[in-house]
């Protein structure tokens, strides 16, 4: 029986080209248990191979009928698992350099939309009794947090636990003949249900609109209408690059303790101070605030899988050069706006998701998206792993970094992950857009000691507002 899409999760398929994959990933590290047999890793292969571990909708594929293209649907599927779960290994040594660079190349390629939309590799002969696991799903079947709450099922916080990832088979949904038309009827009540709950739901939005209108340099709409194109958004190529940082979250929490933020909004201004000084070396930083769109995850009340997430576009303060007063902008406005977000029905968040994307889903289908002024500069995510370790049968993780798409025209995206006391920053970017990419991600650990420094009394840095300069066209 197929199952059709929400509005939204086929709105990022409908926004798949070869040059802007919309699938989303994670890159997750392994230290091998020290009882570990030499066949730990075949042995793992082989379970997840004969063990069902992927739920729906991931046991099916997109339907091809020609229907599909106006209302795309799901429709049962048998996995290739010798297709979908690939063994690899890095060169000798294998280090950080060489996971990263194989990744990159792995992140490139888009999915098969022919077969069930994931992909995951196991990847040995990582230095220090290491082992990587990565996985991409398509971004129409989960979005961000839907992904790391799939991962944590295959997890376990009990290093003794070797059952490894696996689910039972979901039984096999059989509908009798007679039940067709009770169904139809109720699509049909339903359908004038929903008809009527958006009617109120475009008034509660206009009411919002006014509200997210206010506030001078704190308002969100003012952030999305005044966002400066930067050298983060041109056209993009397929081809990828990876940045990744780890950071201490105990210092981080330290500076929320001192004034009064939340650990996001720490996150939020670390970017932002990592993103200043990438933009001052490359005398290109633009006299206005910089601006980032911010995902919220939704209440999943139904337990179904794909996209339940709104946002809204948050000024980074760029234009500030004290890391504090930076940091006291954003939170003022992720809190107020927050606040404003969470007091709408979900009728209104959903169509107030769908006016957000509704612009870049018909730029990126039209290819025009690029030429079009930026609706913000890029969107940095963050979701929250796990407190406590994590293992895979018996194998502690000792880092989970998360790898995102890429919209045309905006050539880069952020993703933050909090595990186990630490936070993983994860930067994907346009491999021929973005130079020294991984510079981007060692400067949140520099922005991280600047903040701190700030808190403690020292003086911010020095620089104050660069007029931002045209970047000279050279080729790749």
């Amino acid at each position: 029986m197929k199952r059709y899409l929400s509005p939204q999760d086929a709105a990022f398929l409908r926004m798949e080209s070869r040059r802007t994959p919309m699938h989303v990933g994670g890159l997750l590290v392994f230290k091998l248990p020290g009882d570990a047999a030499p066949d730990f890793l075949k042995a793992l292969l082989k379970q997840m191979r004969e063990q069902p571990f992927m739920p729906a909708p991931f046991d099916s594929r997109l339907s091809r009928t020609g229907l599909s293209k106006v209302l795309p649907a799901w429709e049962p599927a048998v996995s290739d698992m010798d297709y979908h779960i690939r063994h690899s290994a890095l060169p000798f040594p294998g280090g950080e350099r060489e996971l990263g660079a194989m990744v990159e190349r792995l992140h490139s390629q888009p999915l098969d939309l022919t077969r069930p939309v994931w992909e995951c590799h196991l990847i040995e002969g990582l230095e220090n009794r290491r082992f990587a696991f990565y996985f991409k799903a398509h971004h129409c079947a989960v979005d961000g947090m839907g992904a790391m709450n799939m991962v944590k099922a295959w997890l376990s916080d009990d290093p003794n636990d070797r059952s490894g990832p696996g689910m039972p088979a979901a039984p096999e949904h059989k509908v009798p003949a007679a039940a067709v038309g009770k169904a139809a009827d109720g699509l049909i009540r339903k359908a004038l249900t929903i008809t009527r709950g958006n009617a109120k739901a475009v008034s509660e939005l206009f009411k919002t609109f006014y509200k997210l209108g206010q506030g001078g340099k704190e308002s969100v709409l003012r952030a999305a209408t005044t966002t400066p194109r930067t050298l983060f958004n041109v056209p993009i190529t397929q081809q990828r690059r990876l940045g990744t940082q780890l950071l201490d979250l105990s210092r981080i929490k330290a500076i929320t303790e001192a004034t009064g933020t939340t650990v996001n909004d720490v996150a939020l201004a670390i970017v932002a101070g990592a993103v200043r000084r990438y933009l001052v070396e490359h005398e290109a930083l633009p006299e206005q605030s910089l601006t980032a769109s911010i995902p919220i995850g939704l209440p999943r009340s139904d337990g179904k899988a794909g996209n339940a997430v709104t946002g809204f576009v948050c000024p980074l303060a760029t234009d500030i050069v004290d890391p504090i007063e930076r940091l006291k902008l954003i939170s003022s406005v992720t809190d107020r706006t927050k606040k404003q977000m969470l007091a709408m029905s979900s009728a209104a968040l959903e169509q107030f998701a769908l006016l957000g994307m509704s612009p870049l889903l018909l730029g990126q289908m039209t290819g025009v998206l690029a030429k079009m002024p930026p609706f913000f500069n890029f969107v940095v995510s963050n979701v929250v792993a796990s407190k406590k370790p994590l293992y895979l049968r018996g194998a502690e993780m000792e880092a989970m970094y998360p790898i995102s798409f890429l919209f045309d025209g905006y050539a880069i995206n952020v993703t933050v992950i909090g595990y186990s006391g630490r936070v993983a920053v994860g930067f994907i970017g346009c491999r021929d857009a973005i130079p020294h990419l991984q510079r981007l991600a060692v400067y949140t650990g520099d922005a991280l000691t600047e903040l701190e420094s700030a808190v403690a009394g020292g003086a911010p840095a020095k620089g104050g507002k660069v007029a931002a300069k045209r970047r000279k066209k050279t080729k790749a």
